[in-house]
C-alpha cells in the first residue's frame, strides 16, 4: 500500500522507528509520515511493545544510556501509543496462533488491525499477516 493518507493513519513498527533513528533506507518515508502527523494531517500509532524493543535493541547494540535516550526520543514523537488491553491481547493471541510471527510482531500487527491503520515496517514476517501495510526498503535496496 502506498500513499500518504489512510482513513485511520499509520502504525509504526519497531523497524520503522529504528530505520529513522539509524538513517537507513526508508528513513525519509518515516520522517514524512511523522511530519504529516505533527501537522495534524494524519495520525501515527505504535504498540507499547515497540518501546521495549527500541530500548533493549539500542541498549544491546550500543549501551544503556543510548537505549534510554532512544526510548525517550520515541516518547517525544507525534505518536499515540497503544497500550495493552483485553481486546488487543485477544487480537495478538489470534495472530500468534494463526501465523508464524514473533510475539512482539503479533502485538504490533494486532495494534495496527485494531486501529485500522496501515502498518509501516521493513520486517518480512509481516507480509503473511492480513493487515494493511507499507513495506519500507530493506537493507541493500530490496
Amino acid at each position: 500500500m502506498s500513499g500518504l493518507h489512510s482513513v485511520n493513519g499509520w502504525l509504526l513498527d519497531t523497524s520503522a522507528l529504528l530505520t529513522l533513528r539509524d538513517d537507513e533506507a526508508g528513513a525519509d518515508r518515516v520522517a514524512e509520515i511523522l511530519d504529516l502527523a505533527l501537522q495534524g494531517e494524519t495520525t501515527c500509532h505504535a504498540c507499547f511493545i515497540t518501546l521495549m524493543e527500541v530500548l533493549y535493541r539500542v541498549w544491546k547494540d550500543e549501551d544503556e544510556k543510548a537505549g534510554r535516550l532512544a526510548y525517550e526520543q520515541c516518547l517525544s514523537l507525534p505518536i499515540t501509543w497503544q497500550h495493552e488491553t483485553p481486546e488487543l491481547l485477544v487480537a495478538a493471541a489470534e495472530l500468534k496462533a494463526m501465523y508464524r510471527i514473533s510475539l512482539a510482531d503479533a502485538w504490533i500487527a494486532a495494534a495496527a488491525r485494531l486501529n485500522e491503520a496501515v502498518l509501516l515496517h521493513k520486517d518480512p514476517e509481516f507480509t503473511m499477516v492480513p493487515v494493511a501495510q507499507e513495506v519500507l526498503s530493506y537493507k541493500g535496496g530490496q
